[in-house]
């Protein structure tokens, strides 16, 4: 019970480290003569399992994933779990380098295969950090650091993949924490804001919505995309703050518009799977309409078919949400897992073809085939369908074709801040019609 893991029944950090400390010394007599290399294995995406199926279900994936990494040691070796989703390899008396990145795809390719958790078929992916002794580090404490700090750039380059851990590494560690403490002040020094993306019908050219997506203006850095923040926000739990900033902003600035005289349209905003899975959200997107004074059928929320997986939370917040007036879309459509029977029991109002489908409809039979099967199931289920990513007229033209009722794309307009859409509103729509 001192040395293993009660849930996977793998050793613990505790054992893992006294082990790695007797191989380090048994090495350094020359016992062993060859490498040691420890290796930091973390599951990619392993808090969306917790907040969209469940505990229960997320402790049913580490076990699957114990059983299989128990499965492809070698007899020298030793797998353990350190807590929470991360799992640390020790490999004794390595020959080369080629040896350790042999042992590290066997690993990897474990993944390959779904796991199935009380019906769902899910699949995920590692990263892993490697580090090795003597190169990386003498003792225990180091070669952990620098295996941890290596598994978090195979994170940042895409997970799904190793790196091993070199020396300029630390340099990237140190940006790392700079971005978080920056990104904590952003939110209090406000330097956030908000760019909106004209949502267009695709019969009259009519501007019916907006998109609202961050930006960040860094005093030093410039104007920062969100890709190179809301990860970040994400492992960090600062999501939530910017879910609810951007809520808030978003909605006081549409109420604002319609107060000086721009024509009534909906702000689309995105939530993320941590503020979807709140208890509480019905009420708090219910206060913040109140308090800015917004009537709900102008507020349209997205999220993304991987964030419904948990149908129990989904069916009646979304439900609550509708209640409320407020309109709900699905992002990205296409992208994700959703099971058609329970699409059909959710309160929403439209899809959103992803732009990855988009890009090349008038060129990939697969992708226009896609996108009309997907325009034509939603009208089938009383459904609007708006395609995102629209960048040329031919494209404009397949959609018509196709009866999608509304687009969004730099076909039309880039994003663009709120004094701008107001300022050029009248100029932007004719912009608009004129593209038809």
């Amino acid at each position: 019970m001192a040395n293993h893991d009660d849930l996977t029944k793998l050793p613990n950090r505790r054992y893992y480290k006294k082990q790695v400390t007797a191989i380090l010394e048994q090495t350094r007599q020359g016992i062993h003569r060859g490498k040691v290399a420890i290796m930091y294995l973390d599951l990619d995406r392993f808090k969306l399992v917790n907040d969209t199926l469940g505990h229960s279900n997320g402790d049913l994936l580490l076990k699957q994933v114990a059983d299989r990494l128990k499965g492809c040691l070698e007899s020298d070796e030793i797998v353990a779990r350190m807590g929470g989703d991360e799992f640390m390899f020790l490999l004794p008396d390595v020959s080369d380098e080629q040896h350790i990145k042999q042992r590290v795809e066997k690993i990897l390719d474990l993944f390959r295969t779904p796991f199935n958790m009380n019906g769902y078929e899910f699949h995920i992916t590692a990263s892993i950090g490697i580090a090795i002794y003597p190169n990386d580090g003498w003792d225990i404490e180091t070669l952990m650091v620098h295996a941890d700090t290596a598994m978090y750039r195979a994170k940042h380059l895409g997970k799904n993949q190793y790196i091993v851990y070199s020396s300029n590494m630390r340099t990237k560690s140190h940006e790392k924490i700079v971005m978080e403490t920056s990104l904590r002040k952003a939110l209090e020094n406000g330097e956030l804001k908000l760019f909106y993306q004209p949502q267009v019908d695709i019969k009259t050219g009519e501007i019916k919505g907006v998109e609202a997506l961050i930006r960040w203006q860094h005093p030093v850095m410039g104007l920062v995309p969100p890709h190179r923040f809301i990860p970040l926000a994400e492992e960090t739990g600062l999501i939530i703050q910017l879910d609810q900033w951007v809520l808030r902003t978003a909605c006081q600035q549409n109420k604002q518009w319609q107060e000086r005289g721009l024509p009534p349209m909906r702000v689309g905003v995105n939530l993320s799977s941590q503020q979807f899975s709140r208890e509480h959200l019905v009420d708090t997107v219910k206060e913040v309409l109140e308090e800015v004074g917004l009537h709900p059928r102008y507020l349209e929320l997205e999220i993304t078919e991987t964030m419904t997986m948990d149908v129990e939370h989904t069916i009646p917040t979304l439900k609550g949400l509708h209640d409320l007036g407020v309109q709900i879309s699905i992002d990205d459509f296409g992208t994700g897992y959703s099971s058609l029977n329970y699409l059909k029991k959710f309160s929403i109002d439209r899809l959103k073809i992803d732009q990855s489908f988009v890009r090349d409809i008038t060129t990939d039979s697969n992708d226009s085939d896609i996108v009309g099967t997907i325009i034509a199931m939603a009208h089938n289920m009383g459904l609007e369908v708006i395609a995102e990513g629209v960048e040329q007229k031919d494209q404009l033209r397949f959609l018509q074709i196709q009866k999608c009722n509304e687009v969004q794309g730099y076909y039309f307009s880039e994003p663009m801040t709120a004094e701008e859409m107001e300022a050029n509103f009248e100029q932007l729509q004719r912009h608009i019609k004129d593209k038809y």
